[in-house]
């Protein structure tokens, strides 16, 4: 098959394992390296390996088809992840959407509270709310509709998932810190890597928790 960067040939690897997942038929990986034309069959077990340590798919030990969906949303929203282990419960302001795609113009449009578990080391202020639109984030489980809580606090680290700020618009990508700059990172392969000029972009937080309303 063609080279591609290796983020996305993993997402279509994990969505052709998902979709498989969910008709209750695991894929073996000869299956999976015939569906898309991998040379070898490691190259599979490497995706496969790497999707399991990023909370996308669980490995079940001592079983040929033993992969399957996690029971919650991977947690690789954020890292590090706050210790939530005393906590309280606080009204988290929703502000309105942002983007998950290029860069769009934010609304801003506060839609009142949300009740979110804050730290007790962590200010309240620090917190806010916004629901997202568009599909380039599907990969990482973000899809249009869902609300992200998103943090002020601490420094942006490579890796996370921000909401990220050029002059009025605004995205959620995933950040990544290079020699050659900032680049926001899609989490599907239909999306363009955005790299925004040195200087032009603000980071206003990571998310660290994502909702979802069951319609």
């Amino acid at each position: 098959m063609p080279k591609t960067p290796p983020g996305q040939t993993r997402n279509r690897v994990f969505r052709f394992v998902r979709d498989r997942l969910l008709r209750g038929d695991s894929p073996s990986l000869r299956e999976v390296q015939q569906h898309f034309g991998f040379r070898a069959v490691e190259t599979v077990r490497a995706h496969l390996t790497a999707l399991v340590e990023e909370g996308r798919l669980v490995k079940e030990p001592g079983r040929a088809r033993g992969y399957r969906l996690p029971k919650r949303q991977p947690k690789r929203l954020s890292a590090p992840v706050p210790d939530w282990s005393s906590g309280r419960l606080q009204p988290v302001p929703l502000l309105g959407e942002v983007a998950a795609g290029g860069f769009e113009e934010a609304i801003e449009n506060p839609e009142g509270n949300l009740p979110v578990e804050i730290p007790d080391s962590r200010d309240l202020s620090d917190y806010f709310a916004l629901r997202v639109r568009g599909e380039s984030m599907s990969g990482a489980g973000i899809l249009p509709g869902d609300t992200v809580i998103v943090e002020r606090r601490g420094k942006p680290v490579s890796g996370q998932i921000v909401v990220a700020l050029l002059e009025e618009d605004a995205t959620v990508k995933r950040l990544h810190l290079g020699q050659h700059g900032m680049e926001l990172r899609p989490e599907n392969p239909d999306f363009d890597t955005l790299r925004p000029p040195p200087g032009s972009c603000r980071i206003l937080g990571r998310v660290v928790e994502l909702r979802r309303q069951i319609r």
